[in-house]
């Protein structure tokens, strides 16, 4: 917080002015919320939650030095699991597991409960990454086929090639023809397309499962666009004879437009920097446009001034002639920070800084009350519902205070109870090995489910610090651990019923411009049974979306609760250290290259620019989608092989300044970058090391506090 803030003393808390005149100026008008009654229910919450707050962060440490002191004891020995199971049921880590049951949320929308497909996340700081995000609902298939890789290569430089616009429209036929397919013929070979009473016909054809067929619009001799829906997803053909595309096919048709990002996640922590009230105050005044619908960001592009907004909702005929709406935008839910982090634009009692996910739980609901009141038009949530994502919890404890935290701002904010939704983020070991007492902790208000198989990567090696030295990072994804975790996720979200409640979530694709490979991989989430999965753009929801054409999720998951499998804690339990440590000087090296290009490349942006989240070129210039997720691993296993003397210090810090350069060079056309090379003493560079030196003694290996100490240290200095 910068000295020249100004606070506002009111209900016992010291409160930044600009965020108090924020929320009574922007946010509470057309609210049945007073001011009084607001920060008198804010004050209450601070003051009671905090304390409790306070001492589950406690309990970490408590049961982390436990943790440290029995591999201490047990190190030099083989990993006994029986052994190791039972002390961490004697600590309290892991919980027994109770009776059967299944959750009882209510009033979830169908993109939640019953329509599978892509999921997105995206910084709140940022407003036009949002409304791409908000708008990401439909993507054109011709632009995401013919502007990536995903047919084999890349697009070319300079104009439009001809040759490879046909090979999209090719290749997206065989798509219609897969999912949509027509007796007797195929979509590449139509030529006319038509709807005679209420159904659609091909050339006189009709779709081999004519219920597929969802609506038009235009006339229906000649319709403009052709509505196709399967497993729930909606597929729109774009008819229009005179465009450079549609004059070249048979039936005019110049584009399709799939369904694609179903949901997208506006993200208040890891993908953002928000250290003070200005940060928050950005954050929430994006999140308060996406609620009330007016939010829009004009900047330039191409040398063009441009204005994004929220897209319209949709209206089409549907076969029996009545009107037809479907929502233009994707469902929004809003990611709260967790549970450690503390904020300065909020002071208590005894000036200390209040926790910021309380900040982070009134606020982001208060502002969702302004998609609740509207009963037309449109609309977030059609069932009257918030949903907010909850990062970073450890166990069942945890999942329960956020669970009263809620049921005490719906109090406040004089909402009925269970309006807000939790998304549970099943990323750390303690959640994970306790995932189904997760659950029933919050078993009214359960929406999703996700493995975040990066933070699951950082907390399994800060967690295990003391066990020993870990395998290289590309061989701890190949552990059996993690097949373990992912199936069981899936598992016991059927076990607990939230087929048609709730989603089963999958990560992130983090190689935004690998869509080739993402296209043959990540279909496998789908597979998994995992109703939605993250994807790192709008253009990778829209091919990614063709895998829940491919595969119907929800039948997947009617025959996985069936029986048969269930992943269980002991596996989960195996610690993914290195076998036999047998690495050479330049594996160690390289090794620590990687982690150090990768820290620096996200550290530096985040601590100089405020970005929180980078597409960071990685030591072969290949992009990678960097967060705090994906920076707590790199920092935690240099850490790790520090501690157990795979490396020295020296050589680590030399490596840190090799690869700074590295940073600055792929930085150089930057013109907001400030170069940490040669003299490596500024802010962002001492940042990173701290990372990395003091990564052991850092909570839970996160890497928030030393982020946000730092950056608050460089606004500071103006």
């Amino acid at each position: 917080m910068s000295k020249t803030n100004q606070m506002t003393e009111i209900e016992g808390l010291k409160i930044d002015t600009g965020l108090k005149q924020f929320i009574e100026t922007r946010v509470l008008p057309g609210l049945p919320v007073e001011a009084d009654r607001l920060w008198s229910g804010l004050s209450g919450l601070v003051h009671e939650f905090g304390p409790r707050n306070r001492a589950l962060l406690d309990k970490r440490d408590l049961i982390q030095s436990q943790i440290d002191d029995w591999h201490k004891a047990n190190r030099d020995g083989p990993h006994d699991r029986i052994a190791y199971k039972a002390f961490l049921q004697e600590i309290g880590y892991l919980v027994p597991e109770g009776e059967d049951f299944e959750i009882e949320t209510e009033n979830t929308d169908p993109e939640i409960a019953t329509v599978p497909g892509p999921q997105l996340v995206v910084p709140a700081t940022n407003a036009r990454f949002v409304l791409n995000a908000a708008n990401a609902r439909w993507g054109s298939f011709y632009d995401g086929l013919y502007g990536t890789d995903a047919m084999g290569s890349a697009p070319p430089a300079g104009g439009f090639d001809d040759g490879r616009g046909a090979r999209v429209v090719a290749r997206a036929a065989v798509f219609l023809d897969e999912v949509f397919p027509i007796t007797d013929t195929s979509h590449a070979k139509a030529t006319r397309y038509s709807v005679e009473d209420g159904t659609l016909q091909i050339d006189g054809a009709a779709l081999i499962a004519p219920e597929n067929f969802a609506g038009y619009t235009g006339r229906a001799d000649a319709p403009d666009t052709v509505l196709l829906r399967n497993n729930g997803l909606h597929v729109e053909l774009v008819f229009d004879r005179a465009h450079p595309i549609g004059k070249t096919t048979p039936s005019g048709l110049a584009d399709i437009r799939l369904e694609s990002a179903m949901s997208a996640i506006i993200d208040c922590e890891d993908s953002v920097a928000c250290v003070d009230a200005e940060d928050k105050v950005l954050a929430y005044a994006n999140w308060l446009g996406l609620m009330q619908g007016d939010l829009e960001e004009t900047f330039e592009k191409g040398g063009k001034t441009m204005t994004r907004r929220l897209n319209p909702d949709r209206s089409y005929t549907a076969p029996d002639g009545s009107d037809l709406t479907l929502k233009g935008r994707a469902l929004l839910l809003v990611r709260n920070v967790g549970h450690l982090m503390t904020n300065p634009a909020i002071l208590d009692h005894d000036d200390n800084e209040i926790f910021e996910g309380l900040m982070d739980a009134m606020f982001t609901v208060l502002i969702a009350m302004h998609d609740l009141k509207k009963t037309s038009g449109p609309r977030n949530s059609v069932a009257g519902s918030v949903y907010v994502v909850k990062p970073k919890m450890h166990g069942p404890e945890e999942v329960a205070f956020s669970d009263a935290i809620f049921t005490k701002v719906e109090e406040v904010l004089g909402l009925p109870r269970y309006t807000v939704k939790l998304g549970i983020m099943d990323e750390e070991r303690r959640t994970s090995v306790n995932l189904k007492e997760c659950i029933r902790a919050a078993k009214h208000r359960v929406c999703f489910i996700n493995t975040g198989f990066l933070d699951r990567t950082g907390d399994e090696i800060h967690t295990s610090m003391e066990a020993g030295p870990f395998s290289r990072k590309d061989f701890i994804k190949r552990k059996g651990w993690i097949t373990a975790y992912e199936n069981q996720n899936v598992d016991i979200g059927l076990e607990c019923g939230l087929s048609g409640k709730a989603q089963i979530g999958k990560g992130m694709w983090a190689i935004p411009d690998k869509m080739a490979a993402m296209l043959e991989q990540k279909i496998e989430h789908p597979r998994a049974g995992a109703n939605c999965a993250w994807v790192p753009s709008p253009t990778a929801a829209t091919l990614h979306a063709t895998h829940y054409h491919k595969v119907d999720v929800m039948a997947v998951q009617s025959q996985l609760a069936k029986g048969g499998r269930r992943a269980y804690v002991e596996a989960l339990l195996d610690i993914p250290l290195a076998s036999y440590r047998k690495w050479t000087k330049d594996q160690i090296r390289r090794e620590v290259e990687n982690n150090a290009q990768g820290i620096l490349g996200y550290v530096v942006r985040w601590i100089d620019q405020g970005v929180g989240c980078s597409k960071v070129p990685d030591i072969n210039d290949v992009g990678l989608m960097e967060d705090r997720a994906t920076c707590r691993i790199s920092a935690q296993h240099i850490a790790n092989w520090l501690h157990h003397d795979v490396i020295g210090q020296e050589e680590v810090m030399e490596i840190m300044q090799n690869m700074a350069r590295v940073v600055d060079r792929q930085n150089a056309g930057d013109p907001f970058y400030r170069p940490m090379a040669p003299d490596f003493d500024g802010i962002a560079f001492q940042a990173a090391c701290d990372l990395v030196f003091l990564g052991r003694e850092q909570p839970s290996g996160y890497t928030e506090p030393v982020l946000h100490r730092r950056r608050l240290q460089l606004k500071a200095q103006g």
